[in-house]
């Protein structure tokens, strides 16, 4: 089986805006979880993860700034970063270069921006409306500016996107179908009308986001992008690139059960199929970045599946979520939370579940799970996994393997 390896990574987010100061703000317990600022006073939460002080002009292009939103603004950043590390757009031809990024919003703020002066004031709407607002802009944007002509399209399955585009890309460099690709996710969703709309479903937390704490009372939204660089193993060692870590395994599924309400059979599925296609057993596995959301349906279902495939070590296997630090960023959770743990794995060095061991705040004793991380642990997993399960029961697992040569 061809071995597929992470050459290159950046990102754009609430606790670092590239993979050095993201990888001092994870192990500082740094969080990137704020009060808002003018907040909309018709809100019952306060605080989300934004990302602070993002200069556009100094990553984009003018042309570039014509075009493109928030959103794809943070693809570009995250993605240039990964190019400049990896060096695989001198590497390869661009034809054998894929683009797929998870996205599940698009151009939130421009579409509220052109509703409000549409329906307020009669006003024309902006030409250029179609194609900010298009989910898919930022992987336009990236190919564009690369001059990569392979593959290249947008996954959006809700809170499992980016996790699902980074898993179809590794299978496409696994299969041969292309050289290397460019993937991970981007978002930046948090307008009034989106934050209104996720208020109405009481599964934002008035506090602070703390997954699988006894007293946790729902997320806390974000916004960010994080983008790879993946190729074969024996092309990176050919060309002697720096090997960050290598993706082993995905699996998939789903809940086919409701459309906001999770069940354990599809994520336990979900993770049993990551290890069946790394050829890993589960005692293999020694760190699993969790979903995590801090909703107490999605803790509590989440932490059965892990008891349905780890049975009894899944009360000492580490776990956590980082979600507590850098927010739940809905398609570009998955992207941000596999840099989290690649950067475990390669730091030998596991995140705290941020949120817990404050407060008073512990974990839920119901959910059995006795190993989630209350500070950071030194650890030296081989194997990990990094999970996303979204609304409508659609669910992606990557499990990622520590690179010794």
């Amino acid at each position: 089986m061809t071995r597929v390896v992470i050459t290159g990574a950046g990102c754009i987010t609430p606790i670092g805006q590239d993979v050095g100061n993201f990888a001092e703000s994870l192990f500082a317990g740094r969080s990137g979880i704020r009060e808002m600022v003018d907040r909309p006073q018709d809100l019952h939460f306060t605080r989300t993860a934004t990302v602070e002080d993002f200069q556009q002009q100094e990553w984009l292009t003018a042309n570039q700034r014509q075009i493109a939103e928030r959103s794809s603004a943070f693809a570009i950043a995250a993605a240039r970063q990964a190019v400049q590390q990896s060096g695989i757009v001198a590497a390869y031809p661009g034809d054998s270069i894929a683009v797929i990024f998870g996205c599940s919003v698009g151009g939130r703020s421009t579409e509220d921006q052109e509703a409000e002066k549409f329906h307020k004031r009669g006003a024309r709407i902006h030409p250029l409306t179609v194609p900010r607002v298009m989910a898919s802009s930022g992987t336009s944007l990236v190919s564009m500016e690369h001059g990569i002509t392979g593959p290249a399209f947008t996954i959006t399955t809700a809170c499992a996107s980016g996790t699902h585009a980074i898993g179809l890309a590794f299978q496409m460099v696994r299969t041969g179908a292309v050289k290397a690709a460019l993937t991970g996710a981007h978002e930046a969703p948090l307008t009034h009308v989106f934050l209104k709309a996720w208020d109405g479903l009481h599964v934002v937390s008035p506090t602070s986001c703390r997954p699988f704490a006894a007293d946790r009372d729902g997320m806390t939204l974000a916004e960010g992008a994080a983008v790879f660089a993946i190729e074969t193993l024996e092309s990176a060692e050919a060309r002697g690139a720096e090997i960050l870590a290598e993706i082993v395994g995905f699996g998939m599924s789903s809940d086919a059960h409701h459309i906001t309400q999770p069940a354990p059979a599809g994520p336990a599925a979900a993770m049993q199929r990551a290890l069946d296609d790394a050829h890993i057993a589960p005692d293999e596995v020694g760190y699993i970045n969790a979903h995590g959301t801090g909703t107490e349906a999605n803790d509590r279902v989440e932490a059965e599946a892990i008891h349905r495939i780890f049975g009894e070590r899944a009360r000492t296997l580490p776990i956590s979520s980082t979600k507590g630090l850098h927010g739940h960023a809905i398609g570009a959770s998955g992207a941000m939370e596999l840099l989290a743990t690649v950067l475990a794995i390669r730091g030998n060095f596991l995140p705290a579940n941020a949120g817990l061991g404050e407060a008073d705040s512990v974990v839920d004793p119901a959910l059995d799970l006795d190993h989630v991380l209350l500070q950071n642990e030194p650890g030296s997993p081989k194997v990990a996994l990094s999970s996303s399960f979204a609304f409508g029961g659609l669910n992606a697992v990557l499990a990622v393997r520590r690179f010794d040569g």
